[in-house]
């Protein structure tokens, strides 16, 4: 009988499994570009809700949009289960943990985006802030809440970091085939400019938790709604938040590009 190694491994090479998780990179690509478009709206004074529940309502309100919106979910879980096998099939090598632990947690958080798609093709309500904001009442009631809450928030601080660096050194290049000339010169722009911008929006909601952590107040936490919410009361805000909508636009963007030159 094989091993759950070898039979990752050999999941990660089917090329049917290949193609559902450009499939996936394809997905998330349209949400980020829905999700710019609402918090730019946003930052020039409009109303929605700027996370990624709002761009699922928005994507299911276009025409034919309940149809793209079950397949943007499908194709999320197929992304999914694309890490998580990556995950699994880099299990115990030397050196491989921490790239074990990050496949790991893009499976995790595509899977629950996929979920948050489900919920809203069905006529759920999913609004991520106040969800935020449970969770966080719940974990601040139990002992010792308020650290757990904020080791949370420091993860997605560093979460945040991390996407900005990534960006700033470009290392998404290792994991793409970029193309020669100027169609790779513009994959790269809106690689460094969308990571930047989602780096800035993850550490912002991190900075919330950890206030909510610190105040032992859960309704200082906050999604990605309340993050650019919070970034508009900033001295000049409407201007950072106008660059972070049109950066996860050109994150979107660059997901699309990454759904054709991936290396997987």
């Amino acid at each position: 009988m094989s091993s759950p190694k070898k039979t990752a491994r050999r999941l990660e090479s089917d090329p049917r499994l290949r193609a559902l998780a450009k499939a996936g990179y394809a997905a998330t690509g349209i949400v980020h570009i829905m999700l710019g478009g609402i918090v730019l709206g946003v930052a020039f004074g409009g109303d929605g809700d700027a996370d990624q529940s709002g761009a699922f309502r928005a994507l299911a309100a276009s025409p034919a949009g309940l149809v793209a919106l079950w397949a943007v979910a499908l194709a999320l879980f197929a992304l999914a289960l694309w890490h998580a096998v990556a995950a699994l099939a880099g299990a115990g090598e030397k050196g491989s943990w921490s790239q074990r632990l990050s496949e790991a947690g893009q499976a995790v958080a595509f899977a629950a985006l996929g979920v948050i798609a489900i919920v809203v093709a069905v006529g759920g309500r999913s609004d991520g802030d106040e969800s935020v904001k449970e969770t966080s009442s719940g974990v601040l009631s139990i002992p010792g809440g308020p650290f757990i809450l904020g080791a949370v928030g420091a993860g997605v601080l560093v979460a945040g970091i991390a996407f900005g660096v990534i960006g700033g050194r470009r290392s998404f290049r290792k994991k793409l085939s970029v193309p020669a000339g100027a169609m790779g010169a513009l994959v790269m722009t809106l690689g460094v400019i969308g990571y930047v911008a989602k780096g800035v929006s993850l550490a912002t909601v991190g900075v919330l938790l950890g206030v909510a952590a610190i105040r032992v107040d859960p309704q200082e936490a906050g999604g990605l709604d309340g993050a650019v919410r919070s970034l508009l009361e900033l001295p000049a805000g409407p201007l950072i938040a106008i660059a972070v909508g049109g950066g996860l636009i050109a994150y979107g963007l660059f997901c699309l590009f990454r759904a054709r030159y991936a290396r997987l």
